[in-house]
């Protein structure tokens, strides 16, 4: 599921890098960690929510199980479309904080203030990806993934290799592909339905929107630093390197999407079973879960390295061919960057899933 998402949001970069040019595709990485900060809040309500709701569905309590969780989805898209309007208010001086002038200004206007308007969708999708878990349908949220994702990728070739729309279609084809994600499991959730969860009417808890927040902190923050870092190295590289820097971080970026969404797609589906069994008091499942999950982690970050290394060339390809400085300083880059997913694994899914228990 995170698998698909993550090569569904690469898409913009391939079709603005290969079609658009590369101003345009320099302010869609120069925005990009802005609108996946604000995403960040649907990974920390879901993973953290989704760790309650498992646990209440552990101890048999599947009406409360349901209150909490449709308390969490309400809450969450009433506070995403104030928050959604503000920022598309202000992109312009958001733009302009992070460094963007002249046409790589305008263009993070266009890119920003769609997909802006789209960040409830956004947030809704990252948080239904851990409750189709926790309502025990893995594969529904797949399909629904793989649905958004091809709605993009058609909507991308169309409105930028055909209608030749450039960065707008670009970003109205994620926002399209953002509200599929995000509309279908609600009206699946909504309706009658054979999985553990439901929509229904409820009063918000304070307490529980809190323990739902604590709980995926660590998710949130993991990819608030990303999203942080991201917009640091941005500064420096429109200092040193311009243009040509942005794009090739970027780059970097959008490949390192794909590996590391095997992460947080562990991290999202072992979630809920953990809690589960912490819930049922299963302790020495527990402690089973916790040793596998550290071994899986650490052979899938050197089977990422060596994959990485291996495959430089050709994913750096994908974004850069057409543009031999671009491809060499991208393709340096990547080569180094690429340690980094020996580390990966622990500090994103391996530990945090057991700290809250």
């Amino acid at each position: 599921m995170m698998v698909c998402t993550s090569l569904y949001g690469i898409v913009d970069g391939f079709f603005v890098s290969n079609y658009v040019g590369k101003t345009p595709f320099a302010a869609v990485n120069l925005i990009m960690p802005l609108l996946m900060g604000l995403g960040s809040i649907g990974f920390m309500i879901g993973t953290g929510g989704s760790a309650i709701v498992s646990l209440k569905l552990g101890e048999g309590r599947k009406e409360l199980a349901n209150a909490y969780f449709s308390m969490l989805i309400y809450g969450a898209a009433a506070f995403s479309v104030p928050l959604s309007v503000v920022c598309f208010i202000f992109t312009p001086s958001l733009a302009s904080m992070l460094g963007a002038e002249g046409e790589l200004l305008r263009y993070c206007i266009i890119y920003g203030r769609i997909l802006f308007a789209a960040e409830p969708f956004f947030i809704l999708q990252n948080i239904f990806q851990n409750f189709f878990v926790a309502a025990e349908k893995p594969a529904l949220s797949l399909k629904v993934s793989v649905a958004a994702g091809l709605t993009n990728m058609f909507l991308d070739f169309l409105f930028i290799a055909v209608f030749d729309w450039g960065i707008a279609g670009a970003a109205a084809a994620t926002a399209l592909g953002q509200a599929v994600g995000s509309v279908v499991p609600i009206v699946y959730f909504a309706g009658k339905n054979d999985s553990l969860l439901g929509l229904t009417k409820v009063r918000f808890e304070k307490r529980i929107a809190f323990r739902a927040c604590a709980n995926g902190s660590s998710e949130m923050v993991s990819n608030l630093s990303m999203s942080l870092v991201s917009i640091l190295y941005n500064f420096q590289l429109m200092r040193f390197a311009g243009e040509d820097g942005i794009a090739a971080y970027g780059i970097i970026m959008y490949v390192n999407f794909i590996f590391q969404a095997i992460f947080f797609g562990y991290a999202i589906g072992a979630g809920p079973v953990v809690s589960y069994h912490y819930g049922a008091g299963n302790r020495a499942e527990l402690q089973n879960l916790f040793r596998k999950s550290l071994v899986l982690m650490g052979t899938s970050g050197m089977v990422m390295l060596l994959t990485a290394e291996g495959f430089n060339m050709p994913l750096v390809m994908l974004f850069a061919g057409y543009d031999p400085g671009l491809f060499s300083l991208t393709s340096r880059g990547f080569a180094l960057y690429a340690a980094a997913f020996l580390m990966m694994g622990g500090v994103i899914s391996g530990v945090p899933l057991f700290l809250p228990h």
